[in-house]
């Protein structure tokens, strides 16, 4: 049993390790709470303009929608703090304003929002995206991953782990799928929603007479991407092999295409910078079988896209589907050549190749990953055939998020 003397002092360093917290004004224009406790002192600040912004009051935000009530016009901007303490029973930061309004922040709400660095990367990273892992082709045996179809579509756990694979890595292939033309389809609806293109929900990859797109001949394709002619691209390609062929060809090619622009900003940083800020056309015109749905797709974008933090967000390339028309000054046409030759040299350098099999379902990062076939011949009786379908990477994160935080209300 705890002497009364026990219970006493661990009520004082209680006491003192919650008295240690305190807040102040900070000038110019923020708050600052100090955290003192026995694992050390921490020290977090906000803007005042931010805090008034997301104040958590029932007349400024609405609880069950998540969303802000509050009108910017009626001036967060110009409304200062007159008084700011630290509520040590509550555990609360209390703002009083000086239009008499008081708001009041629980305070592990404002760690989970700290505008210092660690609590900003560990948000990106563990919240937001997680961290690519770019590969060579030395480290393809490594990355590789491969998970069971049925697994996928019956456990939430080796779903997650497939999604994390295909962020992270980039692709990931699924063995003992059924010969059944679903099954991309299931996969997609698996994570959330099919992306439907002018290529249809689902679509098919085998030899067609009088074929309207490059990848229906038996003929090499190229490392590409699909879709560079589309604003939104298509996020991750299913694609799924009822039948191989049984030729020596039919094989896949694969590069990481954000593993290529890193070494090419590294090794040649002219070159990078002019595929990163020269746009190129992309195109496609025509039907899918039906004259009476034609379609004439065209994007304008650089082959190396980066996003708002200056990291890889998109590769095009497509040699089958940019068009002769390129709508830049002709001093950048010629420099954009050289820079675009050696970017490709890169890419057959680091390509890996394999062959996938009847019940091989290969995923890949469509923004990311250059893929390719080398050529094969079908025969009577083996027919080279394939059944795809796209899925957005909204979506995808949106149920890997789901995935690892099924309890998260803000």
């Amino acid at each position: 049993m705890l002497s009364c003397r026990h219970l006493i002092g661990q009520t004082v360093l209680l006491l003192r390790r919650q008295a240690s917290t305190v807040a102040r004004l900070l000038a110019p224009g923020c708050v600052e709470i100090h955290e003192g406790t026995a694992e050390g002192n921490s020290t977090l600040r906000y803007p005042q303009v931010w805090l008034r912004d997301n104040c958590q009051c029932a007349e400024c935000f609405h609880a069950s929608t998540k969303a802000r009530k509050s009108h910017w016009e009626r001036g967060p901007l110009h409304v200062g703090v007159s008084q700011v303490t630290f509520n040590q029973e509550q555990q609360q930061l209390e703002v009083v304003w000086q239009d008499r309004h008081k708001s009041s922040f629980d305070i592990a709400w404002l760690r989970a929002r700290d505008f210092g660095e660690p609590a900003r990367k560990r948000y990106l990273d563990e919240v937001y995206k997680p961290p690519m892992q770019l590969w060579g082709k030395s480290e393809f045996g490594a990355v590789r991953r491969e998970f069971n179809y049925q697994e996928v579509l019956q456990a939430d756990a080796v779903l997650k782990a497939w999604l994390e694979a295909l962020a992270v890595q980039g692709f990931a292939i699924l063995k003992d799928a059924p010969n059944d033309v679903n099954v991309a389809r299931k996969l997609a609806e698996r994570i959330g929603y099919i992306k439907r293109t002018t290529y249809g929900d689902v679509f098919e990859v085998k030899s067609k007479p009088n074929a309207g797109n490059y990848a229906y001949l038996m003929t090499p394709l190229p490392l590409h991407t699909d879709m560079p002619y589309y604003e939104y691209k298509a996020g991750i390609n299913i694609l799924h092999t009822l039948v191989q062929s049984e030729s020596s060809g039919g094989a896949n090619t694969l590069t990481d295409g954000f593993n290529v622009a890193e070494q090419l900003r590294r090794s040649h940083p002219e070159d990078f910078e002019v595929l990163r800020s020269v746009p190129a056309n992309w195109v496609d015109i025509g039907h899918d079988g039906d004259a009476g749905k034609p379609f004439h797709s065209l994007w304008r974008a650089p082959v190396i896209c980066l996003d708002v933090d200056g990291q890889f967000a998109r590769i095009n390339q497509n040699t089958t589907k940019r068009d002769s028309r390129f709508s830049v000054p002709l001093d950048r046409a010629m420099a954009w050549y050289k820079a675009y030759d050696k970017f490709l040299e890169l890419a057959q350098s680091e390509a890996v190749e394999f062959k996938t099999q009847a019940g091989d379902v290969f995923v890949f990062n469509n923004l990311r990953m250059l893929h390719g076939r080398t050529a094969y011949e079908d025969a009577p009786g083996n027919k080279r055939h394939l059944v795809g379908a796209y899925v957005d990477w909204d979506i995808i994160y949106s149920k890997l998020r789901t995935l690892k935080f099924p309890n998260a209300t803000d």
